[in-house]
């Protein structure tokens, strides 16, 4: 059983591993056509933001979603407090602040926890975006999520004044995090059921994916390290299978799918011997906040072709696994932080910058429209916070 649990991960992550040392290749021949010029590393952390999450047994043996309303508000309380403790002690090369991008589960959605995380994204302790577990008990179908995308997407918007709009746009736009991964239907029909979720995502406002990495889970796919476009029919299941990197002269087709490192930790030895491990930038408190891992998602690249000295590191978390919660808002995670920005003025190799995933992505469309110098010029370049536009805007319902 063990050995056929063992081979179908491997047939399951064959597809990126075997892709992977092209990528690597030709990695280490950009990095040495690039020399060693400065440049900035924009760092931002997708949170799988769900305060219900209780990892203790419950009566039948598991865990899950069953802490009550008021339990989570208390959790809310607890983490609002440490994430202004570090936005505090903790900030980058323009004075920003360190701070996760939460998404927040809208199946399970309670307005008074809403109304909390509007209150830290009003303070600059992280933005608000869209979280959703579907198709768990049987497949979901793909006029429910539209309904279910609109329905909160404009909760969200009107209620609690989180998300964000551009200049032209008439709906809310969003960034998405899929549960349980199984973005587009990657997971052979479990956790998802809708082949063109992607197709949705885009008529819905969705102006970027960020749930990959997802190594090794099946539903992790080929393309890996980048910023890219499905290269493949939105209506299609797994349409982000592979795509094109965003590359200055773009107008990125959105939805965006911004992907975090994905890379090998060659460290570990046994009987004197290398012994690989994934390092998919996940914080957890089991894997240890290093200078060496951060180069190690530094010398991934993701980032805009023609903008090499742009760096995207897109970590992510489950903020209510509590034995994790030093290393993604606490000591260990703020220690790292100090070491990292000390590092960087000491060697001069970089800037860092912490964004949300809005920012994040206005950096990389400006990168693509020819703009230079230092990202955070670029923060509100396409997209605004709602909560910040001075003139009020109804929400349109037109999806």
């Amino acid at each position: 059983m063990a050995s056929d649990s063992y081979l179908m991960k491997l047939a399951w992550n064959l597809p990126w591993l075997l892709r992977y040392p092209f990528w690597r290749t030709s990695e280490v021949l950009g990095r040495l056509g690039n020399g060693t010029s400065k440049g900035h590393v924009i760092l931002f952390v997708g949170n799988h933001f769900e305060p219900g999450y209780n990892e203790e047994p419950n009566e039948s043996g598991g865990s899950g979603i069953d802490l009550s309303p008021d339990q989570q508000l208390r959790r809310l309380e607890d983490w609002y407090k440490k994430a202004r403790a570090i936005g505090d002690q903790v900030r980058d090369h323009d004075g920003t602040s360190f701070r996760h991008t939460n998404f927040y589960p809208i199946e399970q959605y309670d307005p008074r926890l809403l109304d909390r995380l509007a209150d830290m994204q009003a303070e600059g302790l992280g933005e608000v975006e869209i979280h959703l577990h579907h198709g768990v008990k049987e497949p979901d179908t793909a006029e429910n999520l539209r309904a279910t995308l609109v329905r909160y997407r404009d909760i969200l918007a009107e209620e609690h004044k989180c998300l964000s709009l551009g200049p032209a746009d008439q709906v809310p736009q969003y960034a998405f995090i899929h549960g349980n991964l199984a973005l587009a239907n990657s997971a052979g029909g479990q956790y998802c059921g809708v082949d063109s979720e992607l197709q949705i995502l885009a008529e819905t406002g969705c102006y970027a994916d960020l749930t990959l990495p997802s190594a090794p889970d099946r539903t992790q796919v080929s393309r890996i390290n980048a910023l890219y476009q499905c290269g493949n029919p939105l209506d299609q299941a797994r349409a982000h299978r592979s795509g094109p990197t965003i590359r200055i002269g773009d107008e990125p087709a959105l939805p965006l799918i911004i992907d975090g490192p994905l890379v090998f930790d060659w460290s570990r030895r046994r009987h004197g011997l290398p012994v690989p491990k994934i390092d998919s930038g996940a914080l957890t408190d089991k894997y240890p906040l290093t200078v060496d891992r951060f180069n190690r998602w530094r010398r991934a690249r993701i980032g805009v072709l023609g903008r090499p000295d742009w760096i995207f590191i897109k970590l992510f978390c489950h903020g209510f696994f509590e034995y994790d919660q030093d290393a993604t808002i606490g000591e260990k995670m703020r220690v790292f932080l100090e070491e990292v920005l000390e590092f960087s003025e000491r060697t001069g190799e970089f800037k860092l910058h912490f964004a949300s995933s809005r920012e994040a992505f206005n950096m990389a469309v400006a990168a693509a429209s020819g703009e230079s110098g230092d990202p955070n010029q670029y923060r509100d370049f396409r997209l605004q916070q709602i909560m910040k536009l001075q003139t009020p805007t109804k929400v349109a319902n037109r999806a």
